[in-house]
């Protein structure tokens, strides 16, 4: 189904062939923008689970390449993928997928990725288990160098919140109580979702099972710029959540360990820049922003 825009789901069910024992019903959400290169891998490790997903809704931000003609003949060979053009920051992109779906847990997972044939049924394992978050363990392919680094973790409460939106997965009530990705994220937009369910007493799960595997970038240019918007993102957490330095395991974060490399330095660097270019940047924005709110309030 190719759908342009938000609109409201009819009472149909996507995928009739879901038993009750397939419980809970699990919607996938994906975006994509200029993915022609990656999208038919990612539907094809969809559409051959061990559990079929509930469904799987393609949110596009306007490709200029072949992606939508992709996803439309999946569309038509299988009835529960659903395709939708809804461009905006990743966080509105992917609410604007999670208020389509139909599922009782939304999970997320990138264009670039390849789910493992039981991704589904390892996911629903966890959540039968009583998770009220699932992450799964994430496979880096490419060059050694860079998909041998490790995420810099950041714990919240005693659970770590890092998990990325590349293989996570949210009972849908819960999404919904804590309304979601906030859009004003440009990245970190998932650790701030995270963040945000620990606060409300969520429990996060990690589930090695579920296993994705995700394409390392694979230029040195790709490589740089990712590392410059982590270190962005991380500066947005602290201008919405405040300080988080405690949160963060130092040691951990300067110590290269095994199968990690001088990469992981110069990833630290260029992320450090990301985060003063945003310190800098957004924030004296933010302030201002903050300043003329309370000039206006005090009028």
């Amino acid at each position: 189904m190719v759908e342009t825009g938000v609109r409201t789901m009819s009472s149909e069910e996507p995928n009739p062939d879901t038993k009750k024992e397939d419980w809970p019903r699990i919607s996938v959400v994906t975006l994509t923008r200029d993915s022609e290169n990656y999208i038919s891998d990612l539907l094809d490790s969809l559409t051959h689970q061990s559990v079929e997903p509930y469904e799987v809704l393609v949110i596009d931000c306007n490709s200029k390449d072949r992606t939508p003609e992709i996803v439309k003949k999946y569309a038509e060979k299988y009835p529960y993928i659903r395709f939708y053009n809804i461009p905006g920051t990743r966080g509105y992109s992917r609410n604007a997928g999670a208020k389509l779906a139909k599922g009782d847990v939304i999970a997320f997972i990138d264009s670039d990725a390849i789910a493992n044939a039981l991704w589904i049924e390892e996911l629903q394992k966890s959540f039968r288990e009583g998770a009220d978050v699932v992450a799964g363990r994430e496979v880096r392919l490419g060059y050694a160098g860079w998909s041998g680094l490790k995420r810099v973790g950041i714990y919240h409460k005693g659970q770590d919140i890092s998990y990325p939106s590349v293989n996570l997965a949210y009972r849908r009530e819960l999404f919904e109580k804590i309304d979601g990705f906030d859009p004003w994220f440009k990245e970190a937009e998932e650790i701030d979702l995270n963040y945000r369910a620990v606060e409300a007493g969520a429990k996060i799960v990690y589930n090695p099972d579920a296993i994705v595997y995700h394409r390392a970038r694979e230029t040195f240019k790709g490589f740089f710029k990712q590392a410059f918007w982590y270190g962005f993102g991380r500066k947005e957490l602290t201008l919405r959540h405040g300080s988080l330095w405690s949160e963060y395991d130092f040691i951990d974060m300067l110590k290269i360990g095994k199968n990690e490399s001088i990469w992981k330095i110069i990833r630290l660097f260029v992320a450090f820049l990301g985060y003063m270019t945003c310190k800098f940047f957004k924030g004296s924005w933010e302030l201002k922003r903050k300043w003329r709110e309370s000039e206006l309030s005090s009028r």
